[in-house]
């Protein structure tokens, strides 16, 4: 069993790199790799970008979608071949809108990591590149995407740091 974090910013190719991951560690068990959603289609536009998720993954895949309750799903899901949580910072945003606790949500989550049998991808952004966010809504949300990403990375075996589609290793 595995724990891999990708990280990076928008399009960095973080997704396809977390697809070819989890697709090779399904052939090496021979399983279907488990893709975790946690985006949520309130909109057109959104609902335009899960489809294109969903149609460049093709039908390799066994969708779960998880906007909220992520550490429950891994639980329910464990066993059953690898998993790729698609991401980190949608749930985060689910989790903050819906107001429940960011972190103890994060810290069940990262706690149920630890005791997983198959193999996870967690896909997240690294936002905290750019200028400070003008409100305080988004500045609470790049500062817990922030901890959320280093909470998850101390438990991850690996952690990949992604920019113009090159993976780079950090741990």
């Amino acid at each position: 069993m595995t724990i891999i974090l990708i990280t990076g910013g928008a399009r960095s190719g973080k997704s396809r790199h977390a697809e070819s991951l989890a697709l090779s560690m399904a052939d090496s068990v021979n399983a279907i790799p488990i893709y975790i959603a946690t985006a949520q289609a309130h909109d057109d536009e959104m609902a335009e970008r899960i489809t294109a998720h969903r149609s460049r993954r093709g039908a390799a895949w066994r969708d779960v979608e998880a906007p909220f309750a992520l550490a429950d799903t891994l639980d329910q899901t464990d066993g059953a071949g690898p998993r790729l949580v698609d991401c980190l910072t949608l749930w985060l945003t689910n989790v903050m809108l819906a107001e429940q606790d960011w972190r103890g949500e994060t810290e069940a989550l990262c706690t149920r990591l630890r005791h997983q049998s198959s193999s996870v991808v967690l896909v997240t952004n690294e936002v905290g590149l750019g200028i400070v966010p003008d409100n305080a809504l988004a500045r609470r949300f790049r500062d817990y995407a922030g901890l959320v990403n280093q909470m998850v990375a101390e438990v991850a075996d690996s952690v990949i740091f992604t920019v113009a589609g090159l993976p780079m290793k950090v741990k």
